[in-house]
């Protein structure tokens, strides 16, 4: 329910799982992330057994419903008969005892059969608004590739510091203490073409290591572009949750990292940089300029569905409209900070043009380069660059 009015099921499941087992904590994980990914089916699968729109069901009964069929259709491992139990268990203990019959009658109708569905968009599960958008984008193929990479679970990167490796693709444990943990890695991480990013297998558990932290290859591909060398000043203005600060901070730069809340900054204290708290939509209230500069703006986030299904059931298009418009006050304050000769990237993890292309256009600059990676093409989230340079 709280997904339904704003929260994110990551964050949500993580404070709510806490003391739960890691294989109740995995499957709880699995039967929401699954849900929302599916939402659409699923809708459709409850409108046809229920013979009743999903969208009149009390909130709960349809959470319930969505939940119950997800693990008929698609988890194996869950008995039907359990599928069954608890969700018209779940619909009692939220008050909504009138409704049990209705899931335990729709629950005994679902089968693992084929279904036909009624449009593409139902297929993919995207809403068909989104999806018009990126057949006209990046055509139908290729928006089809990257609807049906936004029904998979992602897999998990981690970065390890240049510094903690002896040379590209090899690990280095940081203490003793680290040693045998470290030679464990060796036997499982796989190296990618980022340098520093690791992919964990599917399945594979990973153990405690001071020098590792999960963060997605296509969030790893942005800092390199930057150029960055030692001692450079460094201005990241849209820094928390702090990954690409740390990652940045790995060239020896001097950055200063900022947000528009404390409260996103505070845990990023570890790494020992300054932390600013502005709105950097406003002007900047530095002093001087910086040489390099990243611009990881807040966006609509489509590029990170797999990972955030529930964004692509709550967005609006309007959204668009109104982030471009902030975006846009972001670049043109940014670029006000960059020194002559300076570096500045600007990047989301939006697929959408008006937030990549279009913004850099209405600041009126010229990209020396801007780069993409799309979901179902490249590994990981679906991210946009452009590389800015100063004269």
């Amino acid at each position: 329910m709280l997904v339904g009015q704003g929260g994110y099921a990551v964050d949500l499941l993580a404070s709510r799982t806490a003391a739960l087992d890691s294989r109740d904590a995995g499957l709880a994980s699995e039967i929401v992330l699954g849900s929302l990914r599916y939402q659409a089916q699923l809708d459709f699968l409850i409108e046809s057994l229920a013979k009743r729109p999903a969208a009149r069901l009390d909130p709960e009964v349809r959470t319930a419903l969505r939940m119950g069929i997800y693990q008929i259709r698609y988890l194996t491992r869950v008995p039907p008969h359990a599928a069954v139990g608890e969700s018209v268990e779940l619909v009692k203990r939220a008050r909504k005892r009138s409704a049990a019959p209705l899931v335990n009658a729709v629950l005994r109708k679902t089968h693992r059969d084929p279904v036909t569905w009624p449009d593409r968009a139902t297929e993919l599960s995207i809403p068909a608004w989104l999806l018009d958008r990126w057949d006209r984008h990046y055509g139908p193929d290729t928006a089809t590739v990257i609807a049906r990479a936004a029904l998979t679970p992602p897999e998990t990167y981690v970065r390890i510091s240049e510094a903690s490796q002896k040379e590209p693709g090899t690990l280095r444990a940081s203490s003793d203490a680290d040693r045998t943990s470290q030679a464990c890695l060796r036997d499982f991480l796989a190296p990618t073409d980022v340098p520093g990013a690791f992919r964990l297998p599917v399945g594979q558990a990973l153990p405690p290591a001071s020098n590792l932290r999960i963060q997605d290859i296509g969030a790893q591909s942005i800092v390199p572009l930057l150029d960055l060398s030692p001692g450079q000043s460094y201005l990241d203005l849209c820094a928390a949750p702090g990954n690409k600060t740390a990652q940045a901070l790995e060239s020896g730069v001097r950055a200063v990292a900022c947000d528009i809340h404390w409260s996103r900054l505070a845990p990023m204290k570890s790494l020992g940089c300054p932390l600013v708290v502005l709105d950097a939509a406003a002007p900047l209230p530095f002093a001087r300029t910086f040489d390099r500069i990243l611009v990881d703006a807040p966006c609509t986030g489509t590029g990170t569905l797999a990972r955030n299904p529930e964004i692509k059931w709550r967005l609006r298009p309007d959204d668009i409209d109104r982030l471009h418009a902030y975006q846009v006050r972001l670049l043109r304050n940014a670029l006000a900070a960059l020194a002559p000769g300076g570096r500045l990237v600007y990047s989301t993890c939006s697929l959408e043009r008006e937030e990549n292309e279009g913004v850099v256009e209405e600041a009126q600059v010229v990209a020396k380069r801007t780069w993409r990676r799309l979901p179902g093409l490249d590994p990981g989230d679906g991210f946009f660059a452009a590389v800015i340079t100063s004269e």
